[in-house]
């Protein structure tokens, strides 16, 4: 087994069909391709458009990576693809491309957590990082603190107990009348405005790193409706700031609060919501604070992409964890 295997990553669990290539911790190549566009015109992404998608995109996008990095594909060492969770049609696209292409070259195929490939996004950040540290996850289907206690080890301290923040980010979203994708269109809407409109503390009263997100996503529904039946001023730009205020800086104070509680010095981020702006400011200032480092993977890192899941592929190549080529597809796959 090598120490800096090189390593092709798929990854094709939403509207994205990605690819990358690594040699240890080393980014050679990082190469995506999108429906998100065609998907905006249903107001959120359409599984069997998304499918259909990847199954055009995934070899060009597969050679492309592979030729941007400079790797003939009789060199890579193993083949890491995200098998869960996600969207079933479309993560059997790539899975399936996977298996042909690592039987086909003779090396191992690694099966990748979608949900680690997002922890793992760090260590492309920083290659000297190493557990124990503590990492909040943000992205559309979980929400969570954790620690992490070795690269294939982690515990899960406090999570939300409804919806994920990119859910809550995209529902609200629509209550404002902001297109797909709803959490950059939030962000960018509330940088235009002020966070002055009182919103509900999440789990208030409650200690632990668990939190709901249901009481304000409703509560902004409700604060909506009311403003426009008593025909009353608002502002959707102060709306979107008060909600991003109240939806991330809960999870900086949980993350400061976990790293300090676990006596570790590192705090790493992963998951779409992690691309936030203002949510890697409170997590920067947050961290100063508490005297910890902080590692963030750069922004196209946290949305889905190819890179972090061949990150997640090389911790499982070095813990012997290589999957068979019956290795199905799982929409759903619960944090562990």
């Amino acid at each position: 087994m090598k120490e800096e295997p090189i390593i092709l990553g798929i990854e094709s669990s939403c509207d994205e069909t990605a690819a990358a290539v690594i040699r240890g911790r080393t980014l050679l190549s990082d190469e995506i391709v999108s429906s998100a566009e065609e998907q905006a015109l249903y107001g959120g992404v359409v599984p069997e458009l998304a499918s259909r998608a990847h199954a055009v995109a995934v070899d060009a996008v597969v050679l492309r990576a592979l030729a941007r990095a400079g790797v003939k594909k009789e060199e890579l060492d193993a083949v890491a693809v995200t098998y869960g969770a996600g969207l079933l049609g479309a993560l059997l696209v790539g899975l399936s491309f996977a298996k042909g292409f690592a039987y086909g070259l003779g090396v191992p195929l690694i099966g990748v957590d979608h949900i680690r490939g997002h922890l793992a996004a760090a260590y492309l950040e920083d290659t000297t990082l190493r557990p124990p540290f503590v990492s909040l996850l943000a992205s559309g289907g979980h929400t969570a603190v954790l620690y992490a206690e070795s690269e294939t080890k982690f515990e899960v301290l406090g999570g939300t107990l409804d919806d994920a923040a990119g859910e809550a980010f995209d529902k609200v979203a629509r209550v404002l009348g902001l297109p797909y994708p709803g959490g950059p269109r939030v962000e960018a809407l509330a940088r235009e405005g002020d966070p002055v409109v009182p919103m509900p503390k999440m789990l208030k009263g409650v200690g632990g790193y668990d939190f709901s997100y249901s009481g304000l996503k409703t509560y902004i529904v409700n604060y909506v409706h009311t403003m426009e039946q008593r025909g009353a001023p608002w502002s959707r730009a102060d709306v979107a700031a008060s909600f991003q205020c109240a939806a991330l800086d809960i999870l900086a104070e949980k993350a400061v609060e976990g790293a300090l509680e676990k006596h570790v010095p590192v705090v790493t981020a992963g998951g779409g919501v992690v691309a936030n702006g203002y949510l890697r400011e409170k997590l920067q200032m947050g961290c100063e604070k508490a005297g910890l480092k902080l590692v963030l993977p750069e922004k196209k890192h946290c949305t889905d992409n190819a890179a972090m899941i061949a990150a997640e592929g090389l911790v499982q190549y070095r813990a012997g964890n290589f999957s068979p080529l019956s290795l199905n597809a799982e929409a759903s796959i619960p944090l562990r």
